[in-house]
């Protein structure tokens, strides 16, 4: 098993251990939790617009987000780990989750690349060579052979995007729950 295999399978697995590890090191307060919260809102606003254009393994997705990133779910997610970070109030924890997505997310978006590719081939090549990987550009991309697509609420729920949310939810309410042990 590749390095690419491994984190692609075992990203939330390991992402399950990471949280007790950074919780651990949380030092919440009210506030670090609010804005933590705010910066997590937008992070899964992104990610829930991308899942909406998603549908993975049918098509090559080229519209609405992914005309901008083609990884609008992972720099969502990116935003979300910021959030979290800035929830737990702590540069240790800090460290550990923004580490754990740096090293994971770039072996996991290259080998989705490479499944990308293998299965679309040029039109891929088209995409990926207008479409940064991940940073989003600030104009849109036009879609190769002219692809349209719309958001779709139906996708959104068959991407089980709901999930991130409430994942984040009860991430928020463990630290509150930590904020508050501490001050007792």
């Amino acid at each position: 098993m590749t390095a690419l295999d491994f984190f692609s399978r075992w990203r939330v697995r390991l992402g399950y251990l990471l949280a007790v590890v950074v919780l651990l090191l949380a030092r919440p307060t009210p506030r670090s939790i609010l804005l933590g919260a705010a910066a997590g809102v937008v992070g899964l606003a992104i990610r829930a617009y991308s899942a909406g254009y998603l549908h993975k393994q049918e098509v090559l997705t080229t519209t609405g987000p992914y005309a901008y990133t083609r990884n609008p779910l992972y720099f969502g997610s990116s935003i979300l780990a910021v959030g979290a970070a800035v929830a737990m109030r702590s540069w240790l924890a800090a460290a550990v989750i923004l580490f754990y997505f740096a090293v994971v997310y770039a072996f996991v978006m290259r080998r989705e690349e490479m499944e990308l590719r293998g299965k679309h081939g040029a039109a891929f090549d088209t995409y990926a060579a207008g479409v940064p990987l991940f940073f989003p550009r600030l104009t849109r991309s036009s879609p190769p052979g002219g692809a349209s697509g719309a958001f779709s609420w139906t996708q959104y729920k068959r991407n089980h995007e709901y999930e991130a949310t409430v994942g984040f939810l009860l991430f928020l309410l463990l630290l509150a729950v930590i904020w508050r042990w501490r001050v007792l």
